[in-house]
């Protein structure tokens, strides 16, 4: 079980860092 939740908690901070990113690239543009 607490194997399988770090694996999960990994994905999160990647697809956060996608979200981020996007944000920036808005910010750029503008």
């Amino acid at each position: 079980m607490g194997s399988v939740i770090k694996k999960r908690r990994k994905k999160m901070r990647k697809h956060k860092k996608k979200k981020l990113l996007k944000r920036a690239r808005h910010k750029r543009k503008r």
